[in-house]
């Protein structure tokens, strides 16, 4: 096992002990990032809970935009995989669904299932590059919840005439079974609560569905589902009182930081994910891709080299094509550096033992 503490290479017995002694020593740790496989997830959460510690996440900024909506409004989704098959119609909002390997299958064939088989698929872009197949409408000054917004007055009619979105809205009622392509991060959670009314209105005379493609790093998608079986809560809790507490304001982790109310932090980074720059501001361990611990040695006093989940582990993650959770198998196993699951638990021993001696 690759380690370093405060720069100087180690062995991993004494990168553990180092981590333990921290965590042992703080008053108010975080544990944050969670880009893993879920079992290293699951491992951070009782590690969590046996440091009193709070828990974000890498992308909570997309994760709290979609849920703050959802808690207020419900939504209207549906799989990549129904809108590959049936979509005749797909809205793209914003520029980070281009990237998407779930829009790259949509823009390469049509239709092939449903009402619509054998349609024309229409490719819309709101806000976007769009590309040369497409029909692309400029944002609101505003920005792109301001741009929902108006869509949504002129789909209700509620606004009229020959403007631009108008256009769009009529064409977005005569899909047979339409998709909005959106990435929460981008838009925001006002955002997501103006499409995700659209939605619904539109669906009081035909088909339509909201699909997040969301491009940010991490795993929160696991994470959240992991944090409802595991906590009963989303994924910002904190477990400074022995229970676990759900407070998005309180535990987000960039804000702890900032207020001098965490002591200490662990990042979890098994899957590439930017380190974040409050991580340098106080005594932290990092765990890293076997790849990339150079890159966090300069950051945090602590780094342990851990294997890649779908690369040189094998691990269950979120898979964004299928939208569930799936087993990856590693695809050089031979690698050597131990999962991070295995690490987290070892920690979470050696803290148990010092808190109790």
């Amino acid at each position: 096992m690759a380690a370093w503490v405060k720069g100087s290479a180690t062995d991993a017995g004494t990168a553990i002990e180092a981590a333990a002694a921290l965590l042992a020593a703080s008053h108010a740790p975080v544990v944050a990032g969670l880009s893993a496989d879920l079992a290293a997830i699951r491992a951070a959460y009782h590690l969590a809970a046996a440091a009193g510690a709070s828990v974000d996440t890498a992308g909570a900024a997309g994760t709290y935009a979609e849920l703050g909506s959802l808690s207020r409004t419900g939504a209207m989704t549906t799989t990549p995989a129904e809108a590959v098959g049936r979509a005749d119609v797909v809205l793209v909002v914003g520029e980070a669904p281009w990237r998407s390997p779930v829009l790259q299958a949509i823009a390469a064939a049509g239709p092939s299932r449903g009402r619509a088989a054998g349609a024309v698929r229409s490719l819309l872009a709101l806000g976007g590059r769009g590309n040369a197949a497409t029909q692309t409408y400029a944002a609101e000054p505003g920005g792109l919840a301001v741009s929902l917004g108006q869509l949504r007055a002129f789909a209700k009619g509620h606004l009229a005439g020959e403007a631009p979105y108008a256009d769009l809205a009529k064409r977005l009622y005569a899909a047979q079974f339409g998709v909005a392509l959106y990435d929460p991060s981008e838009i925001g959670e006002m955002g997501v609560e103006m499409l995700q009314g659209l939605v619904k209105e539109i669906n009081e005379s035909t088909r339509f569905f909201a699909l997040s493609v969301s491009d940010a790093p991490g795993q929160d998608r696991a994470v959240v589902q992991l944090s409802a079986w595991t906590t009963g809560q989303a994924p910002r809790v904190g477990f400074g009182r022995g229970l676990p507490e759900h407070d998005p304001w309180r535990f987000d982790a960039a804000r702890q930081v900032a207020a001098g109310e965490a002591d200490a932090a662990l990042w979890l980074g098994a899957l590439p994910a930017p380190l974040p720059d409050w991580l340098g501001s106080l005594p932290a361990i990092a765990l890293v891709g076997e790849g990339s611990p150079e890159a966090a040695a300069g950051t945090a006093e602590i780094v342990i080299a851990v294997g890649v989940p779908g690369e040189s582990a094998d691990g269950v993650l979120w898979n964004e094509g299928r939208a569930a959770l799936t087993y990856f198998a590693a695809k050089d196993a031979a690698a050597g550096a131990p999962s991070a699951a295995d690490v987290l638990g070892r920690i979470r021993d050696r803290l148990t033992e010092q808190k109790g001696a």
